[in-house]
């Protein structure tokens, strides 16, 4: 992600208040994403002064970004590209705060996600506006400190990264295959045709179905809760039941189609895959799927609005589980494809995030 601020700045802000005239937010940009383009930069500098109003192209200039914003202390941070642009964030903003980083004891800035990437969980956890309208209408509110709403989103743990969501299997596989279709497929007049939900539909159609009708959709996997804490199995009210799992003790063994995880219940394009995340404090929702891939389409709806509890659905809270599978499944960390693995620890992170929450606001 690439981009020096326009100017440099010498004042400060102060943290505390959010929206009076002599504070300010900082907006960062992933110039690679698809809806991020010169008429949109203009757009909001209009309403940003270009001192505040950052653009990124590489992991080095999200990193030069975020120690900018953090040595001005701004309050509040609004990122645009996606998923992967917020989480760039993220990562870099706590690996700077950390106790031994340049900037230990800081307090992190609130977060804003605007809607500008593909699938866009975040923008619809937090109530995001799309179009150029909206997205001007949620960074004005957000200047002038109408923004009232804000919620508190724990994060996972996977591999040293932070990331509201993750798993192996269908999920992985699909966004593989849409990495694959776009850097093989999406050249020259068919770059914009396959990026985004062109792509995806591409991959579902050309690579994701067809290798499931070929080859067997289930693999053998082993749950094991880990050491951080007891586990329970969740019901379709979104409760506990049964007994507690103790630490170490089994929560699965059999085929499974896809184990996943998450602290927030969105994936993309407003799938709430996860009802009951976020409803337990310091625990993850995870989900193991045994279904048929005709029966998932079949009641794709219900799925897809989080109301449907199948048998071979089975859902849990914990603090900490380990996944391991008979061979390498497809990977994916917050939405980002991640090659194939065939064990894996999810944890809960010691950190969680200030998100600003877009709802209308009340006249």
């Amino acid at each position: 992600m690439m981009v020096q601020p326009l100017r440099s700045v010498e004042a400060r802000s102060n943290p505390s208040v959010l929206g009076a005239p002599e504070h300010r937010l900082a907006v960062l940009l992933n110039a690679n994403a698809r809806q991020v383009d010169a008429r949109l930069v203009k757009f909001l500098s209009h309403v940003v002064p270009e001192q505040d109003l950052f653009l990124s192209r590489s992991e080095l200039d999200c990193r030069r970004i975020v120690q900018t914003i953090l040595e001005r202390d701004y309050p509040v941070v609004m990122t645009g590209g996606g998923d992967g642009t917020f989480l760039g964030v993220v990562n870099e903003m706590f690996r700077q705060l950390e106790p031994r980083g340049r900037f230990a004891g800081k307090q992190a800035p609130r977060l804003g996600v605007l809607k500008l990437g593909t699938g866009n969980g975040l923008a619809s956890y937090v109530n995001s506006n799309g179009g150029m309208e909206g997205i001007l209408q949620d960074v004005t509110r957000a200047r002038a400190g109408k923004v009232s709403d804000q919620r508190s989103m724990e994060l996972l743990m996977v591999d040293g990264t932070r990331t509201p969501f993750a798993g192996l299997g269908v999920d992985g596989k699909l966004l593989n295959d849409y990495l694959w279709v776009k850097d093989h497929l999406g050249r020259g007049l068919l770059k914009k045709l396959l990026s985004g939900p062109g792509g995806y539909f591409s991959a579902v159609a050309f690579k994701t179905v067809p290798h499931y009708l070929t080859n067997p959709t289930r693999v053998e996997c082993e749950v094991t809760n880990g050491q951080a804490g007891p586990a329970y199995r969740v019901g379709p009210d979104g409760r506990p039941v049964g007994e507690p799992f103790a630490p170490g003790a089994r929560l699965f063994k059999g085929e499974l189609i896809m184990a996943a995880a998450a602290t927030m219940p969105y994936y993309g394009y407003g799938f709430r895959m996860f009802p009951f995340a976020g409803q337990r404090p310091g625990m993850m929702q995870l989900r193991l799927g045994q279904l048929n891939p005709p029966h998932v389409l079949a009641n794709l709806p219900k799925l897809w609005a989080g109301r449907w509890f199948p048998e071979g659905l089975h859902d849990f809270y914990a603090r900490e589980v380990h996944l391991r599978f008979s061979r390498p499944m497809p990977f994916q960390i917050g939405g980002d494809a991640a090659g194939y693995r065939r064990e894996v620890t999810l944890g809960m992170a010691a950190e969680s995030v200030e998100l600003l929450d877009f709802l209308p606001s009340v006249q």
